[in-house]
């Protein structure tokens, strides 16, 4: 049993671990003609977020564009920028000790072992961040990437973390027009 319960909170640490990603783009646009970028300053001034954590998401969207072959530019093609939502989840577990809840056979009633189980709860704060790709010249939005998942504010590799984010948010930034 014991292993099990340890078996169930790897799968759930895994689980908040992971980050959904979705993007969407205007099908009439030709991705290639883009080749320099900069950043989308009024959008990204009003994100609540810390300094730091801009920061983090600036560096990570410096290194990815850059890989994707874009450089930034005073005059730039795209506008990047970004905004953010977090919403707190909360979870209740339930964990019984006879059985995980069969109730049945000897040893396993729950009159004989005394009292049912217990109830864990705690909560996580599930975050959402907006990769918005603006074209320069005609001001609209050409590319919208969301990446949601856990993200914690003691969590020691906050770097890594928000650099993952990235990465997997603008990994189908230009989108592939023959899938």
């Amino acid at each position: 049993m014991k292993n099990s319960f340890l078996f169930l909170s790897f799968l759930l640490l895994s689980a908040c671990s992971s980050i959904r990603v979705y993007s969407d783009f205007d099908r009439d646009i030709d991705f290639s003609n883009y080749e320099t970028f900069a950043y989308f300053k009024p959008e990204i001034d009003k994100v609540d977020i810390s300094d730091l954590d801009k920061r983090r998401i600036l560096k990570a969207l410096d290194t990815q564009m850059s890989l994707k072959g874009l450089s930034k530019s005073e005059t730039p093609d795209l506008l990047i920028g970004f905004t953010t939502k977090a919403k707190e989840q909360i979870y209740v577990n339930t964990w019984n000790n006879f059985g995980w809840g069969l109730g049945w056979g000897w040893g396993f009633s729950p009159w004989f072992w005394g009292s049912p189980g217990y109830n864990s709860v705690s909560t996580r704060t599930e975050g959402t961040l907006y990769v918005n790709i603006i074209d320069a010249v005609t001001k609209q939005l050409v590319w919208q990437g969301k990446g949601r998942g856990g993200i914690s504010e003691s969590m020691k590799n906050r770097d890594q973390r928000i650099a993952l984010f990235v990465q997997e948010i603008v990994e189908n930034y230009p989108p592939n027009l023959e899938k």
